[in-house]
């Protein structure tokens, strides 16, 4: 499975983003997701996931209210809606998967072995 974020761009603070993660070359439907995020010269942070059926997310404190994540199988893509967004949402957001029926939500970046390329988000205040 190869992974492809996107849907990241510029906007104000208050302001919605709707990022994409989409697979390409396996069944993803049996992959758990995970969203994680890096601003500059922080360290790489977990901001949301979701099981492989959809049945079970987690979210990091920061983005519990505020961002939902979800997936459509069908579509092999897995969503994070952002809203309300603040300028320290500010940075490159990656989408994760590892290979997962579980019914338990990762949320540690060192369980997931596949890694899409990054999408920029940036929140101006």
């Amino acid at each position: 499975v190869q992974l492809q974020a996107s849907g990241g761009g510029s906007v104000q603070a208050g302001g919605s983003l709707r990022l994409s993660c989409a697979a390409s070359g396996g069944t993803f439907s049996r992959y758990a997701v995970g969203w994680f995020r890096q601003a500059p010269g922080k360290e790489r942070e977990f901001v949301a996931a979701i099981t492989w059926d959809g049945g079970s997310t987690g979210y990091a404190d920061s983005a519990r209210v505020r961002f939902t994540v979800s997936r459509d199988n069908t579509k092999d893509t897995v969503y994070l809606q952002m809203n309300s967004l603040k300028p320290e949402d500010t940075a490159v957001y990656y989408c994760a998967a590892r290979g997962s029926t579980s019914s338990l939500v990762l949320i540690r970046s060192p369980l997931y072995d596949i890694w899409g390329r990054g999408t920029l988000v940036t929140v101006s205040s």
